[in-house]
């Protein structure tokens, strides 16, 4: 069941996917070479708490990290630990906050130093075919015209989409319905209206879509361990289009 935001409720979002785009800005000065994923988890951990939030993905079906630290050919949910980020990695950070009962989450890409042409060409396709997903967030339009703008703008220049891990509704939940693919046809799907609060959260690989999961039951990663790039924001539905939540 989809469930409809009041606008009390999407005020509430608001302020917890501003806490999700504070950290996602104070992580980006971090994340250097020499760095480890357990430190930027540290550091996400504090800062989130300090706005009286909570790390939406700690305890999460037992996952350890406050945050996902996914670097190079991992894709998503990437436990923090002793990695030492270097300099031409690329690390996807996906973050989730709860305040007041209710989540944020975005997540995103960032270069470690300097980075490959390639790379830095990956991070910014996947980044655009979310804002191309996003163009066809408005009320009445089918759901499934996000998922195709994104498939057609990242096949377009190359890449895979990924179909096993999906976009979502999110709330009180942090998963809730619609589940929203980056992939499939247009003119599919519930209509859109005011008051949904959804994630959209385009996952690209440079090869081929296909992944799977590391013997850690978590790291998801390329099964040609080839790079891929992690573009997430929170919106809601307005009388007239969408608002992005997770910004500050």
């Amino acid at each position: 069941m989809i469930i409809c935001k009041t606008e009390r409720e999407i005020a509430i979002m608001r302020e917890a996917g501003k806490i999700v785009a504070l950290t996602h800005q104070e992580l980006k000065k971090h994340i250097q070479p020499g760095i480890t994923t357990k430190e930027l988890d540290n550091i996400a951990e504090k800062l989130i708490r300090s706005y009286d939030a909570v790390p939406s993905f700690k305890g999460y079906n037992g996952f350890t990290g406050s945050i996902c630290a996914s670097v190079n050919e991992e894709l998503v949910h990437g436990i923090p630990g002793k990695r030492i980020l270097k300099a031409g990695d690329i690390i996807s950070i996906d973050i989730g906050a709860q305040y007041n009962g209710y989540h944020g989450d975005s997540a995103w890409t960032y270069a470690v130093g300097e980075i490959a042409e390639s790379d830095q060409k990956l991070m910014d396709v996947t980044e655009t075919s979310l804002y191309k997903g996003l163009e066809e967030a408005k009320p009445g339009e089918r759901l499934s015209n996000i998922s195709h703008a994104i498939q057609t703008y990242v096949e377009a220049h190359g890449y895979s989409v990924v179909r096993e891990y999906v976009g979502h509704g999110v709330g009180q939940n942090l998963h809730e319905d619609p589940q929203i693919p980056h992939y499939g046809p247009p003119g599919k799907g519930p209509r859109l209206k005011p008051g949904m609060v959804l994630a959209i959260e385009p996952m690209v690989n440079a090869g081929t879509r296909f992944v799977r999961t590391l013997a850690d039951n978590w790291t998801v990663v390329t099964t040609d361990r080839k790079n891929c790039a992690h573009f997430e924001h929170t919106i809601a539905i307005t009388e007239t289009g969408y608002e992005i939540l997770t910004k500050v």
